[in-house]
C-alpha cells in the first residue's frame, strides 16, 4: 500500500527523470517570494517617492480628490470608495493616510472632527468628517500635461506614476514607514524656510535647514547630521515657571501627546524620581499642563527633573530613506532639497513649454483665420462639388502666405477653417483680432524670456508661494542648545541612607541602623574603612561594603570641593601621616587604598568637608614616646590638597594615642569660579560663555531682565534662566550701584535712575521702571562711569543731533523705587550704550610680584625625607617675610 501511494502521489515509475530537476525546494521559494515580497512592501507601500514625497496610497488619495473636486466638501467615506478604484487598500488604512494627511493641514481643507495630533484623540468615522484640496494642493501639486500616467490595477483607470509637485512636499511633510530591511523617517521642515532655501540654492548658495514641529517646543539639532541614519536631535517641552509652586507645560515634544506626557509625569512621580502634588490638563485651543509641586521643592531642579525622567524630552532618531528609480536611497535632507529644487525648474520649464507651443498654435490660427476671412478665401470654395476641392482652394488660397508660419499647413487647420461659422465671419474686426494677435506675441515673447532665464523665473516663482502661502507658517519649534542633565543631581530624594559600621552593610533597605542622609535610588555611595580602603558603589537595599566603616556618604562625580581630611599610622614605619585628597573619578566597586597600602596600616581621624574646610585637630602622643611635646595641635590648613594616591606628610614619627578635633575650620579653596552659558541659560564650571566671579558662601547672582525687573538668585548650577530675557548677570556686590535707562510708557520720556540693591529676597523679582503700557529697559549697568549716546531732534528742521552723556553726572543714587530724571530735555529719539569704566580703587593695587613671592608654596616630597608637619608650620611663620621681617599683609607700627 505504501509503495501504492508513492506511485499515486508522489514520482510514478513512468515519470521523467528531468521532472525531478524543475521542482524548486522550498529554501529556494522562500528567498525569491520573500525578496518579492520586500521589493513590493519597500516600493509600494512604506518608502516615498522623491519627485512627490508620497507614499502610493498617499498618491492615490490625492489624485481621487482632484478627479472627484468640485470646490465642495466629500465625505471621507466617498473618497475612501474612490481611492479604492486604483488599489484595493483597505478602506481603514486609506481611512489614516487621509486623516494623517488632513492633520498637517496643508494640502487638504478639512471639516468635522480629524482628532488632534497634541492630545493623541482620534478623527470622527470616515462618514462624519469631510474633505476638499487646499489652493495650496490645486497650484502646486497637479498638471496632467506635465503627469506620467499607468494604468491602475485592473486596467480599467489611469492614475499618475508620481505627481507633478513643483515644491520640497517631501520636506515640508515629513513621512514616517517601516518596510522589510529598513525603515524611513523624515521629519517635518518648515514651509517658509524651504522656500528660501530653495531660492538659496538656485542662487547658488549652501543651505541648512532644521525640522520644525506641529507641536511647537525646543530642540536641539546639534546632532541632525542632515537626516541620515545616526543622527539624533533632541526636543523638549517648553516648560516655564507659573509660580513658585506650579509650573506650567505650554507645548509638547514632537511625536508625543499631552496624555502619553501626563503618563510619564505620573509614572516618574510614583517612582519617586520627581516629587509633585498633582498634574492638572487644561489643554483647549493651546497645550497647557500646570504641574504642582510637593512643599520644599525648587522648580529649577523639577524642571531639569522633568527632562531627564519624564517625556518632557524625547530623542528622535531621523533616517531619511527615499525611492529614486524604483531603488531606496538613503540621503540627506540638503540633497534631498536639492533634487525637489531642481525637479521644480524642470517642471516649470515644461509647463513653459506646453504654453509657448499653445501659444505658438493659437498665434498660428488666428493669422490663418484672419487671412481666410480678410482674403474673402471662403468664397472660392462656393462652386467647389466635392469635399477634397474645398480643401485644395482653400490651401492654394493660402500658398502666398505660407512661409511666415512657423510649421506647414496641415490638413487639420484647413478643415478648422471649414468649420468657422458663418456668423463669425460675417461679424470679424479685423481691428479685434490684430489686438488678440499682438497679445498672443506679446505672451510669447514673455513665455520665451521665461525659458531664457528659468533660474529667475523659478526663484519668482517660489517667492509668490512664500508670499500667497506663508502666512501663518512661521516656525513653531525654537532651535536651542540643550546642556545634559545629570539625573544623578536632579534626581528627588526618594530614599534614606542607613549604615551597619561594624558590620559593613549600607543601604536603604536597612532601617534599623544609623541614618545617613536623604538620597536618591540613583546615587553613588562612598565608604571609607578604618584599614584605609576606599569603595564608590551604586546604591541598593542592602550592600556590603567591608566591616569597620568610618565614613560613608553620597558621592557625586567629578566633585572637586569634597575634600577628605585623614590621619593614618603606616604598618611598616609605624609612623602617623596626614594627608589632604579628593576623590573625583573612580571606578564602582574597586578598593583604592589611602595608606601606602602596608599591611597593619589603619586609619586615625578622618573627616569629609563639602567646601574643602580645614579644621584644626589635638594631637595626643603615647605616654612613653620619646617625643618633648606629647601633646600639639596641627592645622590642615597648612598642607596642600593632593590626590588620593599620595603618601601624605609626616605628622609625626611617634605612637599617637589619641586625635580630637579642636576646633572646626574655613574653606581653604578659592573661590567657585562660574560661568553663564548665555546660549542654554545655565551656569557651569567648564568656562562655558561668561564669567561672572567667583563665589564663596552665600555669595549671590544679580540678574536684571529686559522687562525691567531684577533677581537675586543662588549661584546653584541647576539654575535656570531664559536668554532671551536677560538683559545683565553678574555676581551681586550689594555696594555696587546700577545705572539704567528706561522709557516711561505713560509720560513719553526717557528716564535715568541710580540705584542700589535693598531687598535680600532670594528667588523674587522686583521691577523698578513704570509698569505703564508701553515702558521698557533700554540699558543697565554696573560700571562706575556708565557712558550712553543719545540721537535727538531739535528746531524745526528736526535735524538730527548726537550726544554723549555719562549717567553718573546725571542723577545721584536714589531709592531703587525712584523713577529718577528725565534723560535729557530734548527729543530724545534712540539711546545706545557705549560700555563704561569703573575708578580705580589704588588701595586694593598689589604688585603681583609681591603677592607671588608673598605665597610661596613649599614643596611636599612623598617618601623617607618629607619635613615633619610639626616643623612646617615653623616655617610658614617665617614665608613671605623680606628684610625687614615683615610679610605681606603685617601691620607696621613706627615711632615717632
Amino acid at each position: 500500500m505504501a509503495e501504492d501511494n508513492v506511485n499515486n502521489h508522489g514520482l510514478g515509475e513512468h515519470d521523467d527523470e528531468d521532472t525531478i530537476h524543475d521542482i524548486t525546494p522550498v529554501s529556494g521559494m522562500y528567498e525569491n517570494w520573500f525578496l518579492d515580497y520586500a521589493s513590493y512592501v519597500i516600493l509600494e507601500r512604506a518608502v516615498p517617492a522623491i519627485q512627490d514625497g508620497f507614499k502610493p496610497v498617499q498618491r492615490r488619495i490625492m489624485h481621487a480628490l482632484k478627479e472627484m473636486d468640485d470646490g465642495r466638501f466629500n465625505k471621507v467615506a466617498n473618497v475612501i470608495g474612490s481611492t479604492m478604484q486604483y488599489h484595493p487598500h483597505g478602506d481603514a488604512s486609506i481611512g489614516d493616510a487621509i486623516v494623517n494627511i488632513g492633520q498637517k493641514d496643508l494640502l487638504i481643507d478639512t471639516q468635522g472632527n480629524w482628532g488632534d495630533i497634541r492630545t493623541g484623540d482620534s478623527a470622527a468615522a470616515p462618514r462624519y468628517i469631510e474633505a476638499r484640496l487646499s489652493k495650496f494642493a490645486l497650484d502646486v501639486v497637479y498638471n496632467p500635461q506635465t503627469t506620467e500616467w499607468q494604468l491602475s490595477y485592473d486596467g480599467r483607470k489611469k492614475e499618475p506614476v508620481t505627481l507633478p509637485v513643483k515644491f520640497p512636499l517631501l520636506l515640508a511633510q515629513g513621512v514616517e514607514g517601516i518596510a522589510v530591511g529598513l525603515s524611513t523617517k523624515v521629519l517635518p521642515h518648515n514651509f517658509c524656510e524651504l522656500i528660501k532655501a530653495s531660492i538659496d540654492i538656485l542662487k547658488g548658495k549652501k543651505v541648512k535647514i532644521y525640522p520644525d514641529f506641529p507641536t511647537g517646543g525646543q530642540a536641539d539639532f546639534s546632532e541632525y547630521n542632515q537626516g541620515l541614519r545616526g543622527g539624533r536631535i533632541k526636543v523638549r517641552a517648553k516648560i516655564e515657571e507659573y509660580d513658585k509652586k506650579t509650573l506650567i507645560i505650554k507645548d509638547i515634544p514632537y511625536g508625543t501627546t499631552t496624555t502619553n506626557l501626563i503618563e510619564s509625569i505620573i509614572k516618574a512621580n510614583d517612582k519617586g524620581k520627581i516629587k509633585i502634588k498633582q498634574v492638572v490638563d487644561n489643554t483647549a485651543k493651546d497645550v497647557e499642563i500646570l504641574v504642582s509641586l510637593a512643599p520644599g521643592q525648587s522648580p529649577d531642579i523639577t524642571i531639569d527633573a522633568l527632562y531627564a525622567f519624564t517625556d518632557c524630552e524625547v530623542s528622535i532618531s531621523p533616517n531619511a530613506c527615499v525611492i529614486i528609480g524604483d531603488k531606496p536611497h538613503f540621503m540627506g535632507v540638503d540633497e534631498i532639497l536639492k533634487i525637489n529644487t531642481d525637479q521644480t525648474v524642470d517642471l516649470l520649464t515644461q509647463e513653459l513649454e506646453i504654453k509657448k507651443h499653445e501659444l505658438m498654435e493659437k498665434i498660428l490660427f488666428s493669422s490663418l483665420e484672419k487671412i481666410f476671412i480678410e482674403n474673402r478665401i471662403y468664397r472660392d470654395i462656393e462652386e467647389c462639388e466635392t469635399w477634397e476641392a474645398v480643401i485644395a482652394t482653400i490651401d492654394k488660397g493660402l500658398d502666398p502666405y505660407k512661409p511666415q508660419f512657423y510649421r506647414d499647413i496641415t490638413e487639420d487647420d484647413i478643415v478648422r477653417l471649414t468649420e468657422i461659422r458663418i456668423k463669425r465671419i460675417s461679424k470679424f474686426d479685423a481691428f479685434k483680432a490684430d489686438e488678440l494677435l499682438r497679445k498672443l506675441e506679446h505672451d510669447l515673447k514673455e513665455t520665451e524670456h521665461h525659458l531664457a532665464h528659468i533660474v529667475d523665473y523659478a526663484i519668482s516663482y517660489y517667492s509668490n508661494l512664500l508670499e500667497k502661502y506663508g502666512k501663518g507658517r512661521e516656525r513653531k519649534t525654537e532651535i536651542k542648545s540643550f546642556d545634559s542633565i545629570d539625573t544623578t543631581i536632579v534626581a528627588a530624594n526618594n530614599q534614606k541612607l542607613y549604615v551597619n559600621r561594624e558590620d559593613g552593610f549600607v543601604g536603604y533597605g536597612i532601617k534599623k541602623d544609623e541614618f545617613i542622609t536623604e538620597c536618591s535610588d540613583l546615587d553613588d555611595i562612598i565608604v571609607i574603612r578604618r584599614d584605609g580602603k576606599c569603595v564608590v558603589s551604586r546604591i541598593s537595599e542592602k550592600l556590603f561594603m567591608g566591616k569597620d566603616i568610618l565614613h560613608v556618604g553620597v558621592w557625586k562625580k567629578g566633585d572637586d570641593r569634597m575634600t577628605y581630611n585623614l590621619v593614618y599610622v603606616d604598618g611598616k614605619s609605624g609612623r602617623s601621616m596626614i594627608k589632604r585628597f579628593n576623590v573625583t573619578a573612580v571606578t564602582r566597586d574597586k578598593e583604592y587604598d589611602l595608606t601606602k597600602g602596608n599591611k597593619g596600616s589603619k586609619v586615625l581621624y578622618l573627616s569629609a568637608n563639602p567646601n574643602g574646610e580645614a579644621e584644626v585637630i589635638n594631637v595626643k602622643l603615647t605616654s612613653g614616646a620619646k617625643a618633648r611635646k606629647k601633646v600639639f595641635d596641627f592645622d590642615f590648613a597648612e598642607i596642600d590638597i593632593k590626590g588620593r594616591g599620595a603618601g601624605g606628610n609626616i605628622l609625626t614619627r611617634y605612637p599617637v594615642r589619641k586625635i580630637e578635633l579642636k576646633s572646626e575650620g574655613v574653606s581653604t579653596l578659592s573661590g567657585l569660579d562660574i560661568w553663564y552659558d548665555e546660549v542654554i541659560g545655565r551656569l557651569n564650571k567648564d568656562q562655558r560663555g561668561k564669567h561672572i566671579g567667583k563665589f564663596n558662601g552665600d555669595d549671590n547672582i544679580l540678574v536684571v531682565y529686559k522687562d525691567g525687573t531684577y533677581e537675586l538668585t543662588s549661584y546653584e548650577l541647576t539654575n535656570r534662566y531664559e536668554p532671551e530675557k536677560v538683559m545683565l548677570i553678574e555676581r551681586f556686590d550689594p555696594g555696587k550701584v546700577i545705572s539704567a535707562v528706561h522709557y516711561d510708557g505713560q509720560s513719553k520720556n526717557y528716564y535715568v535712575k541710580r540705584f542700589r540693591i535693598e531687598t535680600t529676597s532670594i528667588g523674587k523679582k522686583f521691577g523698578f521702571i513704570s509698569e505703564a503700557g508701553g515702558s521698557k529697559l533700554l540699558v543697565v549697568s554696573t560700571f562706575d562711569k556708565p557712558l550712553v549716546e543719545i540721537e535727538y531732534t531739535r528746531g524745526k528742521g528736526n535735524e538730527k543731533q548726537t550726544e554723549q552723556l555719562s549717567l553718573d553726572d546725571l542723577i545721584e543714587v536714589k531709592g531703587w523705587k525712584a523713577i529718577g530724571n528725565r534723560l535729557s530735555s530734548e527729543n530724545v529719539k534712540k539711546v545706545k550704550y557705549l560700555g563704561g569704566e569703573d575708578l580705580e580703587d589704588k588701595n586694593a593695587d598689589i604688585d603681583d610680584d609681591e603677592q607671588e613671592n608673598g605665597d610661596e608654596d613649599i614643596e611636599v616630597v612623598e617618601g623617607e625625607n618629607e619635613p615633619k608637619a610639626e616643623e612646617k608650620v615653623e616655617k610658614r611663620k617665617d614665608k613671605g617675610k623680606g628684610d625687614s621681617g615683615y610679610g605681606i599683609g603685617d601691620t607696621i607700627e613706627l615711632d615717632f
